[in-house]
């Protein structure tokens, strides 16, 4: 025991202390605090003030509306009448002197039509909102000469009422599906993730010590399956201390600004709410997923001699979890779905395809407990197959990457 805890701290110290792993933490805690203060960020970039647009209305009768409906859709853009002549005006936008210049006119038919002039028309934040104000003046036009009074044009624009009502029982409402639909999500992400850099991680650590001979001497002195295991929870420990200090520092941040929280984003990926039984789910699947594909990884790793073939040899198993999360995406709208629900029982799927239905139905528990005790037999089934392959593949040197090698590797354990 004494052996596996040595290897596994050393594993854990050894990529802590690496550039990539400092650098990759630090760059993910920025990007959290930067998203948490985008808009603060956003404003400190823009330009200050409000942009000035003049508008030359010759029809005299839109100005005014549309400068009230601007500015309830957009503070910063701010309308100012305008009674020179276009050309005038174009040059005063040429001199930057305003921003931009709007001429309303009427076309055939009696309604408005309009021209904006400006030095650089790239952004067109300010243009769409103008239109899309101008476009509500044009149809209050419209419908006014067509004898439609005002209570007809609210009453045809207000959204359908449209409800969801589940008659069965058992069945989630439209609240607990928003609320599980985001928890499941984050956790897609997030195994993902965690399983293609730490599962990546591990398969190269095995091959790096292996090309550095230091496997050698580290065979005589510690058990091949000691070693596997305890690579497995040192790299297991590595990510937990990243994703502690990124749910430590989403915390500091969630307290900070609740009220702004509160109502956005946050209650749209179901953090408030939720129940505390699929957080324990997500747990469970995610360490669980975690342990069968680190095994995997672990096993394919020792496959290699060189830290190049890492990638080709471990492509298997990102397929697999590829394979798994695009079949969740789809199952995000169709989680009953025969495909999803068969899906869900087979091991290098279940961690997220069980997890994705159980936080969007209300499944029995015998399923839940089945899909479990498949994918806890396959971990150890794996384990004990990772254990002979790893044990002889640690002694296999020379270019190869060949998933052949697994009868080699079986056979030089079978030796040992």
């Amino acid at each position: 025991m004494n052996k596996f805890w040595i290897v596994m701290s050393h594993t854990y110290m050894t990529r802590f202390k690496t550039k990539s792993f400092l650098i990759s933490t630090i760059i993910t805690l920025l990007f959290v605090v930067g998203l948490a203060n985008y808009q603060t960020i956003f404003d400190a970039f823009s330009d200050e003030g409000k942009s000035e647009i003049a508008v030359l209305d010759v029809t005299g009768e839109f100005f005014k509306p549309l400068e009230k409906t601007v500015e309830n859709a957009n503070e910063d853009v701010d309308l100012v009448a305008y009674d020179k002549s276009e050309e005038t005006g174009k040059g005063a936008v040429e001199d930057e002197k305003i921003d931009a210049l709007i001429t309303i006119g009427m076309n055939e038919n009696q309604l408005p039509e309009a021209t904006y002039y400006a030095n650089n028309i790239a952004d067109s934040t300010e243009q769409t909102v103008i239109q899309q104000q101008l476009q509500q003046l044009k149809v209050a036009k419209a419908t006014s000469q067509a004898g439609v009074d005002q209570e007809t044009i609210k009453e045809i624009y207000s959204p359908v009422n449209f409800d969801a009502v589940a008659l069965d029982k058992s069945a989630k409402s439209s609240e607990e599906l928003s609320q599980a639909r985001g928890i499941v999500y984050v956790m897609l992400f997030v195994l993902y993730l965690s399983v293609i850099t730490y599962g990546n991680m591990i398969a190269t650590d095995v091959a790096t010590e292996k090309s550095s001979r230091v496997m050698e001497l580290l065979v005589s002195s510690v058990s091949p399956v000691t070693q596997m295991f305890a690579k497995i929870i040192g790299i297991a420990l590595l990510g937990l201390t990243q994703v502690g200090l990124l749910l430590g520092l989403g915390y500091a941040l969630i307290v900070s600004k609740q009220d702004e929280l509160t109502g956005g984003v946050f209650t749209e990926f179901g953090i408030q709410g939720a129940s505390l039984l699929l957080f324990i789910y997500a747990i469970v699947f995610f360490v669980l997923g975690y342990l069968l594909y680190a095994t995997l990884a672990a096993m394919l790793g020792s496959l290699v001699s060189r830290t190049e073939d890492v990638q080709q040899m471990i492509m298997p198993m990102i397929f697999l979890v590829m394979i798994a999360f695009f079949i969740a995406m789809y199952g995000l709208s169709a989680p009953d779905s025969s495909f999803v629900v068969i899906s869900s029982y087979i091991p290098f799927f279940t961690p997220m395809l069980m997890f994705l239905r159980v936080g969007m139905l209300d499944i029995p528990f015998w399923e839940v407990a089945l899909s479990l005790a498949i994918l806890i037999g396959t971990i150890i089934l794996l384990a004990v197959i990772g254990a002979r392959v790893y044990k002889g593949g640690v002694l296999m040197y020379g270019k190869s990457s060949s998933l052949k090698d697994f009868k080699k590797a079986i056979a030089l354990s079978k030796k040992e």
